[in-house]
């Protein structure tokens, strides 16, 4: 058995429930719009220091010009570098971490914790990375652990 995966009988009943007139059962709201959509509001007041806005244009930046933090043998390594959604997509994302652990403020380890999932797949790969099986997390992960925090 993979992990992960049902097992028989589960996959027959999730086909069947599928396949059924009556369909799968109807889910039961946790949350309504309206608490969406403030809470989103919420994060976006979450707030975000000079320093820490700093460090994630660094990170960001660090993908385009590996060189300029001591980096230089990934330029070989990178196709393209993350763009400034990246920039956005990381504050929002550190906001949210913040948020989700009752701060108000965030920090650069909230930053730390989202840097990968916001950023990995915003990194292009060379046929050379991809020739040396290197990752984008590989690169990513360089690149975290080089660029100072503030």
């Amino acid at each position: 058995m993979v992990i992960g995966y049902p097992t028989k009988e589960e996959e027959q009943r999730i086909l069947r429930a599928n396949m059924s007139v009556d369909g799968l059962p109807t889910p039961t709201a946790v949350v309504t719009k309206k608490q969406i959509l403030e809470a989103r509001n919420l994060v976006r007041e979450i707030y975000l220091d000079e320093k820490v806005e700093k460090y994630i244009i660094d990170l960001v930046f660090a993908t385009r010009s590996p060189e300029n933090v001591g980096l230089g043998h990934l330029t070989e390594l990178i196709s393209f570098g993350a763009s400034p959604r990246a920039s956005i997509g990381l504050g929002l994302a550190a906001k949210a971490h913040a948020f989700m652990d009752h701060r108000g403020y965030v920090t650069p380890e909230d930053v730390r914790a989202v840097a990968m999932d916001v950023m990995r797949h915003r990194v292009g790969l060379t046929f050379e990375a991809e020739a040396e099986n290197i990752t984008q997390e590989q690169i990513v992960t360089e690149i975290m652990d080089s660029v100072i925090v503030p």
